[in-house]
């Protein structure tokens, strides 16, 4: 049954003149106290002979008892390496049934997953891995034009706790489900048997304004309940078919994707290993999904397939777009052309699990466009003055902090920037300029600092300056985000060349970043200038940079596109 959910002000607080911009989501439904294993076992239970797993590449098909005995198979497998409860693994790869699996056996035993960005280079995972302290490694052999194999030998001497790398489809994989199903199962009941809700289960890494990822840690119960309550919100139970070409490494994926599904009975249907629109259409058509995800770039591309009104869309109900701003007629068209009529808007970040606010199937199409919709269900959302920390007025503009179940356990080994971002009073500062009308409905308006969101990819501007300061001949860098029709914004790098340098082009920088950087960190404007604008006490003057590059790459008309 769908939860009974309010958006509500919480007493005793007032902000003369009009409402505070503070709300907390009242739910009728109790929060899951529970782990992601023994909900997971629960689902098995009821649903055991429907699909829980499609995987479309392959053909290949699980219902939640096989399924079951997969992750069992794994879980043991796992074990017998010696993993224990709290060891990182580590997962690399395209979306895959093996991304799944790796996900709840993992769970089940209490180890820590770490999710590593398929895009990642040598340089990227190596300090993912050494920063974790990852023991084993599940990853892809290789995908397109990522040699996972080769990055990691490459990689392998310089991480020293790195103990195991299983690769999937090889022989190590297949020697792994072998010994698990040979496994003793009275051994995985008692590693079960020793979790908590609360234990560290995931660290899932986010740009770093320092040039590093920091690795937000979640728990069972930040996770299990951000998916479950974002399927309430779907209206999802057992007959739903969830179609997910976000990647499973992002909360997106695996937490509003595979947990949300999975936490009601419905299936999860993976369309591609990573987003292809026919393929995305096809899957929705065959599968008969019922739920379609994606960033504002995806359905762009599913609406512009030539071939898009061959599909047969019917059975398409609800899903979600989030990652970044939604433009106005994309949405209208996924409503209309799509059948999307129950689609929702979400909002939040990964320290968040990643849900803070959601629109509501019954809101109407304005609200949709041209809100990220009210607080979840058990959760607390303000807007401050970010200077001072007081409570804004509705109506007025601030910094956006969320609190409640959903916040991370804190950055993993990095207890100084945990509390940078988590206040004592546990409430998640998350940087956004938000503003929450009268009604509760949050719009976002800007960033407080400067990191720019490209086709849903976070990306700080830092630690792309920082590959860039590797280069011979850049002096200095500066990183903006300017807009763009596709991808939300792009990146643009503004270059000092030292003396007697080749001033760089965004072909050349290209060149020097492939293989090296993630593909969608590689800037694709640059500029070379003789100095940057300054103020006064020294610093660069990032805006104004912004709004002189959007003039000479004549991208004025792009700031009119109306966004939620």
């Amino acid at each position: 049954m769908t939860a009974s959910i309010l958006e509500s002000e919480i007493p005793g607080t007032t902000v003369t003149g009009s409402l505070p911009s503070l709300a907390t989501g009242i739910c009728t439904t109790p929060l899951l106290e529970e782990t992601i294993g023994e909900n997971f076992g629960r689902a098995v239970a009821a649903f055991g002979d429907r699909d829980a797993l499609v995987d479309r590449t392959t053909g290949r098909r699980w219902t939640y008892a096989a399924l079951a005995e997969e992750v069992d198979a794994l879980a043991l497998g796992l074990l017998g390496l010696g993993l224990v409860k709290g060891d990182r693994i580590g997962i690399w790869a395209p979306n895959c049934a093996e991304w799944t699996m790796t996900q709840f056996a993992a769970a089940k035993i209490g180890l820590i997953l770490v999710n590593v960005n398929p895009a990642y280079r040598a340089h990227e995972v190596e300090y993912v891995l050494n920063q974790a302290g990852v023991r084993a490694l599940v990853a892809a052999e290789r995908f397109k034009t990522s040699d996972y194999a080769g990055m990691i030998a490459e990689v392998r001497p310089r991480c020293p706790e790195l103990e195991h790398v299983v690769l999937i489809g090889q022989d190590g994989w297949r020697s792994l489900m072998a010994a698990g199903r040979r496994g003793d199962r009275r051994a995985l009941a008692a590693a079960e048997a020793a979790l908590t809700p609360d234990d560290p289960i995931n660290i899932q890494y986010t740009s770093g304004t320092t040039g590093f990822p920091k690795g937000a840690t979640l728990s069972h119960r930040n996770i299990l309940n951000n998916g479950f309550f974002v399927g309430e919100l779907c209206r999802y139970t057992d007959a739903d078919r969830v179609c997910v070409p976000v990647p499973f490494y992002h909360c997106f994926g695996m937490t509003m994707g595979t947990l949300a599904a999975i936490s009601h009975g419905a299936c999860v249907v993976i369309p591609s290993p990573v987003f292809d629109a026919r393929a995305t259409l096809a899957a929705v058509q065959a599968e008969r999904c019922t739920s379609l995800y994606g960033v504002p770039t995806m359905f762009i591309s599913e609406l512009a397939d030539p071939d898009f009104a061959s599909f047969d869309l019917s059975s398409l109900r609800t899903g979600i777009m989030s990652g970044s701003p939604c433009p106005v007629e994309i949405m209208r068209q996924v409503v209309e052309r799509m059948g999307m009529v129950e689609v929702t808007i979400c909002y939040g970040m990964t320290e968040t699990s990643p849900v803070a606010t959601q629109t509501r199937p019954d809101d109407s199409l304005e609200r949709r466009v041209s809100t990220v919709g009210r607080v979840g269900p058990h959760l607390e959302v303000k807007v401050i003055d970010p200077e001072t920390g007081a409570l804004v007025a509705r109506g007025r503009p601030g910094e956006v902090c969320t609190r409640g179940y959903s916040v991370m356990l804190g950055y993993w080994e990095q207890p100084d920037k945990t509390a940078e971002s988590v206040d004592p009073d546990g409430w998640m500062h998350t940087g956004d300029i938000g503003i929450m009308d009268e009604d509760g409905y949050l719009s976002i308006t800007g960033r407080i600092k400067d990191m720019v969101i490209r086709g849903g990819e976070n990306v700080y501007p830092r630690e792309v300056e920082e590959f860039l300061y590797t280069h011979p001949d850049i002096l200095d860098a500066q990183v903006i985000g300017v807009p763009d029709e596709r991808y939300g914004e792009e990146l643009m790098a503004c270059l000092r060349m030292r003396p007697g340098a080749e001033p760089l082009t965004a072909e050349s920088l290209r060149v020097f970043c492939k293989g090296k950087l993630a593909h969608f960190k590689i800037p694709r404007y640059v500029q070379v200038v003789d100095a940057y604008p300054m103020t006064i006490s020294g610093k660069v003057r990032k805006m104004e940079m912004r709004e002189r590059a959007i003039d000479q790459l004549g991208l004025r008309h792009l700031l009119a596109t109306e966004h939620a």
